[in-house]
């Protein structure tokens, strides 16, 4: 697990009898913890089959890094329980919070502020020493950016260093926010901490004006994403890459046509990369 890479699947319960079904799965699965970890029975045994086909990592809707309340210490408790469980070793999170006394079942923009960064960091790393991993934090899609002293990659980048944790990249995210605020999504990549970089998120989106689009999971791959996903690629290097799709589930099929254009652009990637190195290694022969 700790050499996560290839292309990976968020696998919705929707999707469970078609994947334990198909012949090729993808290199790995993700699953929301707080929709397993509480039930036994049938959903875990589906979990336990699904886990036998594919590496299990795990994305988290509802730790709440960036909010006013108190961390809570027993929900960090029981996730770490289902992460040792599954062995699970990758745990990722969204950089906003969803809570607030209650839980608000959206995920809301963080100020982007020095104090932020502050506040945010120490409790990323409360929750790393209780559970003994790094986090790995998302940066997520927003509509507002409430008292922003700061742009979005610098507060993600700061974030990510003075925690000392780990990047999920989410390319749509990029783009979405890049629509949104009139930001250069090609930009922000270049200014991701390239080495802290976990792994990457991809999804479709919707439109719903000229300059607003809405993260929502529930459509193909946007053009658009594929080209800044293979700029990320290029700049940051092939990493481990992961399809979302949450609503509107289309066929099987459909879904691994997505797969195997990842796969396909992963491998297009590394042949470039080959190239490029035997072209340096045959100039400097020469030379």
């Amino acid at each position: 697990m700790e050499g996560l890479a290839g292309v990976g699947l968020g696998l919705r319960r929707e999707l469970i009898d078609d994947f334990l079904k198909a012949g090729t799965v993808p290199d790995f699965i993700e699953v929301a913890p707080e929709n397993w970890m509480s039930f036994g029975g049938r959903h875990a045994k589906l979990l336990n089959q699904c886990v036998e086909k594919a590496p299990l990592i795990c994305h988290g809707l509802s730790l709440s890094i960036g909010g006013p309340q108190p961390l809570n210490i027993e929900f960090i408790q029981q996730l770490k329980n289902f992460l040792t469980q599954y062995q699970v070793r990758i745990y990722s999170e969204h950089l906003s919070y969803t809570h607030d006394g209650g839980y608000l079942y959206d995920l809301l923009p963080i100020p982007m502020t020095q104090a932020a960064v502050r506040y945010v960091a120490e409790r990323i790393m409360r929750v790393q020493d209780i559970l003994g991993q790094r986090l790995v934090i998302e940066n997520v899609s927003t509509y507002l950016m409430p008292n922003a002293e700061m742009s979005e990659a610098d507060f993600v980048r700061e974030v990510i260093e003075t925690a000392d944790c780990e990047l999920l990249l989410d390319i749509n995210n990029v783009y979405v926010n890049s629509i949104n605020h009139g930001n250069d999504a090609y930009a922000f990549i270049r200014a991701m901490p390239k080495q802290r970089i976990r792994y990457f998120h991809v999804a479709g989106h919707e439109q719903i004006e000229k300059n607003l689009l809405i993260d929502t999971h529930g459509a193909p791959i946007a053009d658009t994403v594929w080209a800044l996903l293979q700029f990320a690629y290029q700049n940051c290097g092939v990493k481990a890459t992961l399809l979302e799709r949450d609503f509107n589930i289309p066929a099987w099929t459909q879904l691994q046509q997505e797969l195997d254009t990842i796969k396909n652009m992963q491998q297009q990637e590394r042949r470039n990369e080959g190239n490029s190195r035997v072209c340096s290694f045959s100039a400097a022969t020469v030379l």
